[in-house]
């Protein structure tokens, strides 16, 4: 167990929100008390984050009917101060403008073309390093970022992949700030953005933002240095990932801790506040669920698990740090994670490769789960349904995790080089380098299954908890889907949160809505109501994963906040 933390306080938590959290207690689990608390002493009121959306209350009226008798027959509608109040009805869940691009193919495969590498990728004249990593679906693209550890060339390609093995560039943008990003961000608020990693000189790196209002024409807008960092140590005190959940990004920043950046503005953002644990870590992944961030070191086997309740002021969930182990109980290095379906799973590189799972979700009491031991080298993890994809330098191979407790491998891909990243991008993967690839081949599509994915994205995760009491008014809701989502189709129609036993349409929430992965997030426009228990509404034919299936059956939970101050 490690002990206390530590702040580098940039800028503290709007005050509207922190003085509603509830004292002395971690609203992140149950059974928060009452009461209020003001700033932390020293904190700087901050106006928080801009309010793009101001919901207008419904029209309250002080009119009276007159007698019945009195109106005409022919006297037509009622005037709107005597209409019913109708409220704002959610549109339909699959209203979301649809994807420009074509999306995933329908082709069915031979199992001769299984694990045979079809089509390589590569980013364009200037991807001269042929330093790749993941990809990811936007727009109905395959959207691949591209940049070497020390940046100056960089950029983001977009692929048309109807015919997967015979892929086309249907557009790109280059940077020559990029750093290798190991995760991308997006955000539909007050425009559509990405967010990378970045890096112009040694002690001059930290984040940037990328405008994809032309999907086709991605253009770097505003890198947001830190000053902290420092190159060329690819490890230390540099910026490993990125999360955002909207409108704040949460930046792993190895042992300079975690940035939290106000992001409403991607065009003027603002670091808002750096928590740096104690002992130091050497943060790689962050990812956010709720009020809950799941932080993993490089190379190592410790796991930080915190509160984010306060959005701005992180803390550590009681019980939430430790060390990753196997079988045997002895810790063990991995070099990358991935937090979904309420595990954490760990690409193991300490004596060896393979895959260890850890149960965390109950937050306060991880538990191991399962492992697998395997030759190779550990590098990035990442799940689709009941798979796991990993690449292990010389080899990318997929587990069965159907049972969390027994993995097990299934099948084993390659391509030249060091062999870090495989992504499942519906039934075919895509296999990544990011060093002494074959030139213009740092990227591969591979047929892993024979049949278009039909399977529909189902929520396996949500938090708070269903049925959670006592939660902080500054709480957001986070959703964990079994496979990667489409951003695109995540809006308000197809995640909802309301006053439970009410109609919808007349207490409805408004919220910035995000998504990165397999995870969704919700974060409410304005402080929710004291004493008020909400539902968290996911209904049936909304939320689509990347091949474009949608949600087959609703998925509904509720919580309520903390009672309001005597």
């Amino acid at each position: 167990m490690f002990s206390a933390h530590a702040f580098v306080d940039v800028r503290s938590a709007w005050a509207r929100w922190s003085r509603l959290l509830p004292a002395g207690a971690l609203c992140l689990i149950a059974a928060c008390g009452g009461g209020a608390e003001s700033p932390a002493d020293g904190a700087e009121p901050d106006a928080g984050p801009a309010d793009p959306t101001d919901a207008a209350a419904s029209p309250e009226s002080d009119a009276r009917a007159g007698d019945p008798a009195d109106a005409a027959p022919d006297a037509g509608p009622l005037p709107d101060a005597l209409a019913p109040d109708l409220g704002r009805p959610y549109p339909p869940p699959d209203g979301a403008p649809p994807n420009r691009g074509p999306g995933l193919p329908r082709v069915t495969f031979t199992p001769e073309q299984l694990g045979v590498n079809c089509a390589y990728l590569d980013g364009g004249p200037t991807d001269i390093s042929d330093h790749h990593n993941l990809v990811v679906m936007y727009d109905g693209y395959l959207l691949m970022p591209w940049a070497p550890e020390f940046g100056r060339t960089g950029g983001i390609t977009l692929w048309d992949v109807s015919d997967p093995c015979a892929p086309v560039v249907a557009g790109s943008g280059t940077s020559d700030v990029m750093r290798e990003s190991h995760s991308i961000g997006f955000s539909n608020l007050n425009g559509r953005w990405a967010v990378t990693n970045h890096s112009r000189q040694l002690r001059f790196g930290g984040i940037l933002f990328w405008d994809l209002a032309d999907t086709l024409n991605p253009v770097p807008v505003t890198p947001l240095p830190f000053d902290e960092y420092f190159y060329p140590d690819a490890y230390a005190r540099v910026v490993l990932s990125v999360f955002w959940q909207v409108p704040y990004v949460y930046v792993a920043g190895a042992d300079n801790g975690i940035y939290i950046v106000d992001a409403t503005d991607p065009r003027a953002p603002v670091l808002v506040n750096r928590y740096v644990p104690d002992p130091i870590m050497r943060i790689e992944q962050v990812q956010v669920s709720g009020n809950l961030l799941v932080a993993t070191a490089a190379e190592g086997a410790r796991t930080l698990l915190l509160d984010v309740s306060d959005p701005a002021r992180p803390q550590p969930v009681p019980g939430g740090d430790f060390r990753a182990t196997d079988a045997s109980g002895e810790p063990k290095e991995a070099y990358f994670t991935t937090f979904a379906n309420g595990f954490v799973y760990y690409a193991r590189k300490q004596g060896g490769g393979g895959l260890m799972i850890w149960d965390v979700r109950d937050p306060t009491r991880p538990v191991y789960a399962g492992d697998v031991f395997l030759p190779g080298n550990g590098g990035y993890v990442f799940v689709h349904e009941d798979t796991a994809y990993v690449g292990e330098s010389d080899v990318a191979r997929t587990y069965d995790i159907s049972d969390p407790t027994r993995p097990t491998p299934i099948a084993e891909y390659h391509l030249t080089g060091d062999l870090d990243t495989f992504v499942p991008v519906g039934h075919l993967g895509v296999l990544g380098v990011d060093d002494m690839a074959v030139p213009d081949q740092g990227s591969a599509i591979v047929p892993v299954r024979a049949e278009p994915d039909a399977r529909a994205p189902a929520v396996t995760w949500v938090w708070p908890p269903d049925g959670t009491t006592g939660l902080a008014l500054s709480s957001r809701i986070g959703l964990g889907f079994g496979e990667m989502v489409d951003p695109g189709s995540v809006f308000e129609g197809s995640v909802r949160v309301y006053e439970a036993g009410t109609d919808p349409a007349l207490t409805r929430v408004d919220g910035y809505l995000s998504a990165q992965e397999t995870l969704v997030n919700f974060w409410p426009v304005s402080p929710l109501r004291p004493g008020t228990t909400y539902v968290v509404d996911v209904p049936a034919g909304g939320v689509a994963d990347w091949a474009g299936n949608r949600t087959a059956t609703a998925f509904t939970s509720t919580f309520t906040t903390v009672a309001a101050a005597p």
